[in-house]
């Protein structure tokens, strides 16, 4: 019988694989968006460029498909559509103290790797659900015509969904069979945009006797053709530029209640109307204008001074400061992503204390890092997926 010795060397891959199922079970808590595109691998060396194809419809026209006795027809050619995206990296980690990992009452690289996988798992997701959420088959909710026009008083109702279905319907969108269950579409939405559905008649109707088992993680309802899956990480538009007037306005000047971030003064420069509720787009004096500003120096007095607390909006259309929330109803191969079920793609690294050589003298710091090592999404057809932006009335 030969005798094996457990070596360091063999025990580090023992925890590596360990740590790594961890990470991933971690991270995959957080997919909902992530885990119904279409799954594309690249091979190693083979660049950082995914392509996803499609294949398109044969036109089933009576002029293209009729018969001619004793004819033989022109022969169809296949055609596909490929869509293609470059692939980026995404990492973080923490760094622990050895006299921390000694003396802490807590697993710290146990709790570190489960960590870093919720926070991975986020990430993923939205990058994800921003790819999904950029296209342009829109349906405002309530009759809309834009998103300046969505508020509180126009959340996601079963009409909205009936619209979106009728939109995949007519674009033959295929639909999810998963498990042997009925085909059908998924919709994923907020748990705010759940709470006004609730509140919806028709919806209390169709899911009043509901005792199907859930298909999905997450999954709330089922009405029809489409399975209801919530997620905490939708899409939300904010406002760019929401704000209000203090006291010690002026004709020529507005104070603003908040100091003016990054972002805003980045969308100001580039253009970005701003204006009173209520009155014309306020003409700004951009030349030196810098995040953390608190006053706008105008270029064209206003008739009067401003009143305290009047909101101060990036629109000019709508008075509306009401955040925008994104519903999607799509079916299956709408979107594609990578695949990242399996360590090849996201990893956990632990670096013990002293392996960073002379940079770590005194053997006082290791680090517990996960890295998704290569990750995109992308719309593959935009009339398989429809956004449905909406408000919520809580």
């Amino acid at each position: 019988m030969t005798n094996t010795t457990l070596s360091t060397q063999v025990s580090t891959k023992l925890n590596k694989t360990f740590y790594d199922r961890q990470l991933l079970e971690s991270a995959k808590t957080r997919f909902v968006f992530t885990k119904y595109g279409q799954k594309r691998r690249i091979p190693r060396n083979n660049g950082k460029q995914v392509e996803f194809r499609r294949w398109e419809l044969f036109d089933p026209k009576e002029a293209v498909c009729g018969l001619q006795e004793g004819v033989t027809p022109t022969g169809q050619e296949l055609s596909q559509t490929s869509v293609t995206a470059d692939i980026s990296q995404y990492g973080a980690y923490v760094e622990v103290s050895d006299l921390l990992d000694m003396t802490g009452y807590d697993d710290v690289i146990n709790d570190s790797v489960e960590l870093l996988g919720e926070q991975l798992g986020t990430v993923v997701e939205w990058v994800t659900r921003d790819a999904i959420s950029s296209g342009s088959n829109v349906i405002y909710a309530g009759g809309a015509q834009s998103r300046d026009e969505v508020d509180s008083s126009k959340p996601l109702t079963t009409t909205d969904i009936r619209r979106a279905v009728k939109s995949l319907k007519k674009a033959k969108a295929r639909m999810f069979s998963d498990n042997g269950k009925a085909p059908h579409y998924i919709c994923v939405c907020s748990p705010d945009a759940v709470y006004d559905l609730q509140n919806d008649n028709m919806w209390q109707e169709a899911n009043k006797y509901a005792s199907s088992e859930a298909l999905y993680s997450g999954e709330i309802g089922r009405m029809f053709g489409v399975v209801f899956v919530e997620s905490t990480e939708c899409k939300v538009f904010e406002p760019m530029l929401v704000n209000s007037v203090a006291e010690g306005s002026t004709k020529s000047s507005i104070v603003l209640q908040n100091p003016l971030t990054a972002e805003q003064v980045k969308y100001i420069k580039s253009g970005g109307n701003i204006r009173l509720s209520g009155s014309e787009n306020l003409a700004v004096d951009i030349t030196s204008l810098e995040a953390g500003a608190s006053t706008l120096t105008l270029t064209k007095e206003l008739d009067t001074a401003p009143a305290a607390f009047t909101a101060v909006l990036s629109d000019d259309t709508s008075d509306s400061a009401d955040p925008v929330h994104a519903a999607l109803v799509f079916g299956k191969d709408a979107y594609g992503v990578i695949d990242i079920d399996g360590t090849d793609t996201i990893e956990s690294i632990i670096k013990p204390c002293g392996s960073a050589g002379t940079s770590d003298p005194l053997n006082q710091r290791a680090t517990i890092g996960a890295k998704v090592a290569g990750f995109t999404a992308r719309i593959l057809n935009e009339l398989w997926l429809v956004r449905i932006e909406h408000g919520v009335t809580a």
